[in-house]
């Protein structure tokens, strides 16, 4: 039953607390009476006086939760223990809750009293970490207390590991000195430690301190700590070394900077340091004497030459003190640097090396500026400072480098420098030194048994060694000189010497020049040449022989012509005038000049002495006489290998912007001739040869003549109108009187037309009109060309054309039988006289504008066309269009007559209606008369035979009309579907006559008219 809380808050559920609380009272009352008195009342002692029954209202008792074991904070393995504390415990049963979970008996590790009012945790866990509570419900009532008081159990997952610490946390410790060791564990409480000294444990108190008062060495080695509570144990903590010393402290001094010596200016700092930990105390001392007022670990000082001396340093910590240390001082003056040579020489050469050095008379660590001509040298390609600048070394040498040098000291790092060396002069040769190799007897070429001795000399400077080479290796021998007694083949090579000098920086001169020495096994062969080498000598010519040993030198020669020997000394043999007279067969032998070496004897040269030949010149154009601008190429040969010289008059011809030879002159070109190239031409040849001066004779001459301007051409017409007309003819001719082998070419507006040779003629139209002009050419592979000619222009007109008019008119058809016809030329306001003619003949008669066709003078009626003709230009017109008389007399007379049978017979009928309107009785048919009918009816004319069709009749009339001509000339007969066609120029059109129907005796009963 669930307890109600606060009954006084508001008055509308204050009766229904009292209702409550009656129906409770009856109902306690009700179980009370039923119970036994003996359970009622057991808690009741037996003197009490038995309570009157009262009714009240039963409140459930609250639990009470309490922690049985020590701690809420627990470890990992450690036990827990709860109790639920509960007024008539025995009526209830208590149930545990974590975290407001009811806890189940189900986990190994919790296990609950018989009552259930204990819960014990036999081996904690993180599980088990929560909040823990008690309730109580009652065992035969439905209805339980409330929650007990909460208690927060923890349980930490990892073990705990403790730290430990040292005071004083010195690294080393000596005998008598105090240390404590502090164990430390943050989390909980509670604990007890243990103390471990080197893996074992120490029987201290469990304190979380341990102290030695006084150390010994006993006490070196590793501590640790560990703590526990109840069961529970921590890890160790992680070990602290504890080093006692076995001797006593040792104070050491420093210098900064531990320069020494040192010079005066500087500032130095002595430091004392103990070999342990700090907290000392310091006392300064020089020369033994103690140096007031200097307590602190570092002395500093700057230096006079009054501080120099032994300094020394003694330190404190309690009872402890160290033996003094002691530190020498040593001060100077600073001293002036030394300037020398390393290498023996002040006078070198370019790349060789030259070292300076510098150097003080007392310590080290100085570093060194140089200095030349007062200026300073910095390092550079060719330039470079040894360790400290103490040397200064000039690796290839250049007139650059000379001058005075010094050099200065400074101390690294350290505020010290000193006065300038003294000067240093250093010269330096604009170039290398030359070395000369000469050998004796100078032969390149030797033979066995022969001794040869070469010497190597340089002039300049001194301290030299000399090095030989053959073929590039370095040979055994030293000295300037360099003797073979013997030489064989193995001596063969090429020789140089070399000098040299320096040892750490060696500077070695250029090979002197090449010597080359050539030993021969055998005997050698002179060569013999012959100037001109040429199988073909001229008469006239100098000629030489020379005969030389190739190998080596120092020869006699001697010389043979034909086996005889000549009385010829020397290398070479010269004629000086050749002839016939020196053909044979000549060779030479060689002798050395300073031993009886003899040669071989050479090979023989066979000399054949020939006459110079005539060079032969040609035209190689057609023409001697050119013009202007043409081209003209001369050709001169004899046999190969001559150079020809071309003459004008005599005098020699050099080329310029218009004469031209080949690279041999045998041929001449005058690519644009002029008058000034006129004259005679000849050639002559001289030997393609820089050493031979072989002169041909002269060509005979050939004479070339050039005019004074171009050609002119002229351009003739006829007839030379200047107007003309179609159907003219007109012949042009091209005229050029000077030379030959022309070609000509003719032009119209410009442009060239197919037409060659000098003439040209035409049967003019309209679009021959234009300019004309010629021009003639001549050549192949270079083409002249003459200017063009005068231009005629030429302008076609078109010809005037002729019309034929017809005269006779419609009126004068059923009056005449002849024809009159007009002639005319059209657009024409000139007066012009007329021809005209028939069937394409000329008729016979005085030129007239009119002609008059009549049946007599042309019975067969002919075409007819007119021409215009007059004295003047166009003397005549073009032909008129042919004009057709054939039957059109006829053919109008026809037309007039059914016109007029078309008219009057309307006529009739109209007047036949009249009347018979106006005369014509109502009888019936029976009582009129027949009358005779004075005009037939065309059905009465068909069922007639003997009546002839008027219109076939005059159609057919034979004076008029011959049918078969007709119908040759026309093509067409009178049928039904025939039409009549009558067509003159002057009517414009046609008339158009249809038969529709014909009878049959051939009259035509119906027909149309029609006028297109």
């Amino acid at each position: 039953m669930t307890q109600l809380g606060d009954t006084a808050s508001t008055c509308a559920t204050q009766w229904k607390m009292w209702l409550i609380k009656v129906l409770g009272v009856i109902y306690f009352t009700a179980v009370c009476a039923a119970e036994d008195v003996t359970d009622t009342y057991r808690n009741v002692p037996p003197t009490s006086p038995v309570p009157e029954p009262t009714t009240a209202v039963y409140e459930p008792p609250t639990p009470s939760l309490h922690l049985q074991s020590t701690w809420l904070e627990v470890f990992p393995s450690e036990k827990v223990e709860l109790y639920c504390n509960m007024t008539d415990s025995s009526d209830w049963t208590i149930n545990w809750h974590r975290n407001g979970v009811q806890v189940k008996n189900s986990d190994p590790n919790v296990t609950f009293s018989a009552e259930n009012s204990i819960l014990m945790i036999t081996e904690a866990s993180n599980t088990h970490s929560g909040n823990y509570s008690c309730k109580g419900q009652h065992k035969s009532k439905s209805f339980s207390t409330q929650d007990s008081n909460s208690l927060s159990i923890t349980v930490n997952e990892n073990k705990l590991k403790p730290t430990l610490s040292r005071q004083p946390n010195y690294n080393k410790m000596f005998p008598g000195e105090t240390v404590t060791f502090t164990c430390r564990v943050d989390i909980a409480s509670g604990w007890e430690f243990l103390w471990y000294h080197n893996e074992n444990e120490i029987a201290a108190s469990n304190t979380d301190t341990y102290m030695i008062k006084a150390i010994t060495l006993s006490n070196s080695g590793q501590y640790h700590c560990k703590a526990k509570r109840g069961p529970f144990y921590t890890e160790k903590s992680d070990p602290m070394s504890l080093q006692v010393s076995a001797n006593d402290p040792i104070s050491t001094i420093s210098k900064n900077p531990a320069f020494d010596p040192m010079y005066v200016g500087e500032k130095v700092t002595f430091t004392c340091s103990v070999d342990v930990d700090s907290d000392w105390k310091y006392q300064w001392y020089k020369d033994g004497e103690e140096l007031p007022s200097s307590t602190e670990k570092t002395l500093i000082k700057t230096l006079r030459l009054s501080d120099m001396g032994n300094y020394s340093c003694i330190a404190t910590r309690g009872a402890t003190s160290t033996a003094p240390s002691e530190e020498m001082l040593q001060v100077y003056a600073i001293p002036q640097p030394f300037l020398k040579p390393e290498t023996p020489w002040l006078d070198v050469f370019p790349t060789e090396g030259v070292k300076l050095s510098c150097e003080m008379d007392s310590s080290s660590g100085w570093k060194y500026i140089w200095s030349k001509d007062k200026q300073r040298v910095e390092a550079d390609d060719t330039v470079s400072f040894g360790q400290d600048g103490a040397t200064l070394s000039i690796l290839s040498a250049s007139a650059k480098h000379k001058g005075n040098y010094t050099c200065e000291g400074h101390l690294q790092d350290r505020s010290v420098s000193s006065s300038p060396s003294f000067e240093l002069s250093l010269t330096v040769y604009d170039e290398k030194p030359r070395v000369t190799l000469t050998q004796y007897p100078e032969y390149t070429v030797m033979f066995p048994e022969e001794s040869v001795f070469f010497s190597c000399h340089i002039i300049v400077s001194s301290g030299w060694e000399y090095q030989w080479y053959k073929d590039g290796a370095q040979l055994s021998q030293y000295g300037n000189s360099h003797n073979i007694s013997f030489v064989g083949t193995k001596d063969t090579g090429s020789y140089t010497c070399q000098v040299k000098r320096g040892r750490d920086m060696v500077f070695k001169s250029d090979h002197s020049q090449a010597v080359r020495l050539k030993v021969e096994e055998k005997r050698p062969k002179p060569v013999m040449t012959q100037d001109p080498n040429d199988k073909k000598v001229y008469a006239g010519e100098t000629l030489s022989f020379e005969c030389k040993v190739e190998i080596s030198s120092g020869w006699e020669y001697h010389w043979y012509k034909d086996n005889t020997t000549l009385q010829v000394s020397g290398s070479s043999f010269k004629i000086s005038s050749a002839s016939s007279s020196n053909n044979g067969n000549y060779m030479c032998m060689a002798k050395r000049d300073k031993s009886m070496y003899h040669t071989e004897h050479s090979d023989g040269q066979n000399l054949q002495i020939s006459e110079i030949p005539v060079p032969s010149l040609k035209l190689e154009t057609p023409w001697l006489d050119v013009f202007p601008t043409e081209r003209v190429n001369f050709s001169c040969g004899m046999e190969d290998n001559w150079i020809y010289t071309w003459y004008k008059d005599g005098k020699p011809i050099h080329a310029d912007g218009t004469v031209s030879t080949y690279s041999d002159g045998a041929t001449l070109n005058i690519t644009s001739a002029a008058i000034s190239h006129s004259g005679q031409y000849s050639c002559s040849g001289k030997l393609n040869s820089k050493t031979r001066s072989v002169t041909s004779h002269t060509s005979p001459g050939v004479t070339l003549s050039v005019y004074d301007t171009k050609p002119k051409l002229t351009l003739m017409q006829n007839p030379d109108y200047d107007v003309m007309y179609t159907e003219d003819s007109v012949f042009f001719s091209c005229h050029i009187n000077v030379s030959s082998g022309w070609e000509y070419l003719w032009y119209k507006n410009g442009a060239q037309l197919s037409q060659s040779g000098n003439s040209h003629n035409i049967s003019l139209q309209t679009k021959d009109t234009g300019s004309y002009t010629c021009q003639a050419r001549r050549g192949t592979d270079t083409v002249f060309l003459s200017d063009q000619s005068q231009q005629v222009v030429l302008d076609v007109k078109e010809r005037p054309q002729a019309k034929i008019i017809l005269l006779t008119g419609w009126s004068e058809v059923f009056s005449t039988d002849s024809l009159v016809l007009q002639c005319a030329v059209q657009d024409s306001q000139d007066t012009w006289n007329y021809t005209w003619s028939k069937e394409t003949e000329q008729i016979n008669q005085l030129p007239s504008e009119r002609h008059t066709v009549t049946p007599q003078n042309d019975p067969d009626q002919s075409l007819y066309t007119c021409q215009g003709i007059r004295a003047g230009r166009p003397s005549y017109s073009k032909h008129s269009d042919s004009f057709k008389t054939k039957n059109l007399l006829l053919k109008r007379r026809v037309l007039l007559s059914i016109s007029g049978c078309l008219f009057f017979g309307l006529i009739a009928v109209l007047l036949g209606c009249i009347a018979l309107r106006f005369f014509r009785k109502p009888a019936g048919d029976e009582d009129n008369p027949e009358e005779s009918n004075l005009f037939l009816t065309m059905a009465q004319l068909k069922n007639r035979s003997d009546a002839p069709c008027p219109l076939v009749q005059y159609i057919t009339d034979a004076s008029l009309n011959d049918a078969s001509k007709e119908g040759d000339e026309n093509g067409t007969v009178c049928n039904e579907t025939t039409p009549l066609p009558i067509t003159t120029e002057e009517d414009q059109g046609n008339i158009i006559i249809t038969f529709l129907t014909k009878h049959d005796d051939g009259c035509c009963t119906s027909f149309s008219v029609t006028e297109t």
